[in-house]
């Protein structure tokens, strides 16, 4: 506040003095002050304590040389605050001052001048801390504008209701809106699934203190391009005022740092995922391999298969009337008469839109989900379906479908690789059943 518009209160001579004097004692930094000759008259407690000289012993020496100073130094320091008297604004500058120990200390000052009633010069006042307490001071205020002008990782400071109350760019982008838009909104406004996650760690934060280290959370946002599935990689901190005493400082709330992993854990996802699947195939044809029935060997091959991808699978052999007949379903209990080796069967009553009639005549994979108490011949809890041609030497012998029921998500693109390479396999044995065996190999 400047002298224009602050009001200060008259104080008469002695309560004025010692109210001064408490103010100054009571800064967090050094102050001392000289008159037009370059006498002391001020001196507070952080000077005392940085360089060992009280008030008594300071207040009323003319300058700094032979106490607070070395000779060699005290005529460039007294050059420097007298033009800082008659200089406008405040001056920084840096020195060596003498401890009442004997040992150097190098202090960054800022000094200003003191005008009389007529305007002339009145003396100047000096404030001061050790150069790497400014330094520090300075670090962190250099790390924070860092962190908030456009780091590469997002940076928000929640409050301790759990509202932003500041949002760097990458932040901002994350969650699809402006900076100044997301300020003091409750999280659940801008975060979907996973925000009550995401409280419950920064209300963790706030009663317990920082994690050990990161972790994923998965949410979904809303942004320009609709509704997005993201993880980020999130790190928190509690923040409590440095000025705050006791053991346990009432917290200002919690830096949240995060960075977006979507891309790296999908990858990462996905080569599990392929690596277990090829695993699964691999013993599946080597267990199928030991099993002499074709119809019994495709469904080993059914049954790996089945882990970790589908709840069922319906194997439908066509007839050569272009009918489809159930010949497999497991694991069993499947709707619709499943026909034993060699028999004819029943045909299944199939519309001729059904996925499964439509991936015979294309023939080709099909992709679909249906709602609740939709008959599609299929098991009562199926939800999504993906249905494969069973193709072997050039011919279709049927269709595999595969499904999922509603509680697991519905097939996807990548997901039509695997099934053709197992539908190839089981058309591959189901094959054998229509071939005569080549001879008796038994020792």
């Amino acid at each position: 506040m400047s002298a224009s518009t602050a009001s200060v209160p008259s104080v008469p001579g002695a309560q004025g003095a010692d109210l001064l004097a408490a103010l100054l004692d009571g800064m967090d930094a050094a102050l001392c002050a000289l008159d037009a000759t370059g006498t002391v008259t001020h001196w507070n407690r952080e000077a005392e304590r940085i360089l060992g000289w009280s008030a008594a012993e300071a207040v009323g020496r003319q300058g700094f040389e032979g106490w607070a100073a070395r000779s060699a130094d005290a005529a460039d320091i007294a050059a420097r605050l007298r033009r800082a008297m008659t200089a406008p604004g405040r001056q920084v500058h840096e020195f060596a001052l003498l401890r009442k120990d004997g040992g150097r200390v190098l202090v960054r000052t800022q000094t200003a001048g003191l005008r009389g009633a007529d305007g002339s010069p009145a003396g100047v006042y000096c404030a001061f801390s050790e150069v790497h307490v400014q330094i520090d001071l300075e670090r962190s205020l250099a790390l924070s504008e860092a962190l908030f002008a456009d780091a590469a990782w997002g940076v928000v400071l929640v409050d301790v209701d759990l509202r932003p109350a500041v949002v760097n760019g990458y932040a901002a982008r994350a969650l699809g809106a402006a900076r100044g838009s997301l300020l003091g909104r409750p999280l659940g406004e801008l975060v979907g699934q996973g925000v009550e996650e995401l409280e419950g760690a920064l209300q963790h934060v706030l009663a317990a203190g920082s994690p050990p280290g990161p972790a994923d959370v998965w949410v979904t946002v809303t942004g320009p391009r609709g509704e997005r599935r993201r993880c980020w990689r999130c790190g928190f901190v509690r923040l409590a005022s440095p000025l705050a005493e006791g053991p346990e400082p009432v917290p200002l709330g919690v830096a949240w740092l995060f960075q977006d992993v979507t891309e790296d854990r999908r990858a990462a996802r996905d080569a599990d995922r392929l690596r277990f699947r090829w695993s699964q195939l691999h013993r599946a044809g080597a267990a199928a391999a030991e099993v002499e029935d074709p119809l019994r060997a495709a469904a080993v091959l059914l049954d790996f298969a089945l882990a970790g991808f589908a709840d069922h699978v319906l194997v439908d052999r066509a007839t050569p009337d272009g009918l489809l007949v159930r010949a497999l379903a497991t694991p069993s209990g499947a709707p619709g008469p499943v026909a034993p080796p060699g028999a004819a069967g029943v045909p299944v009553r199939y519309g001729p839109s059904h996925p499964a009639v439509q991936a015979f005549a294309r023939p080709g994979p099909i992709r679909t989900s249906v709602g609740p108490g939709t008959d599609r011949r299929w098991p009562a809890d199926a939800a999504h379906a993906l249905c494969v041609p069973l193709r072997s030497r050039a011919r279709t012998l049927g269709v595999a479908t595969f499904l999922r029921c509603s509680s697991r998500p519905a097939f996807e693109r990548e997901d039509t690789e695997y099934a053709e390479t197992v539908a190839a396999r089981v058309a591959a044995t189901l094959d054998l059943t229509d071939s005569p065996p080549a001879g008796d190999t038994s020792w």
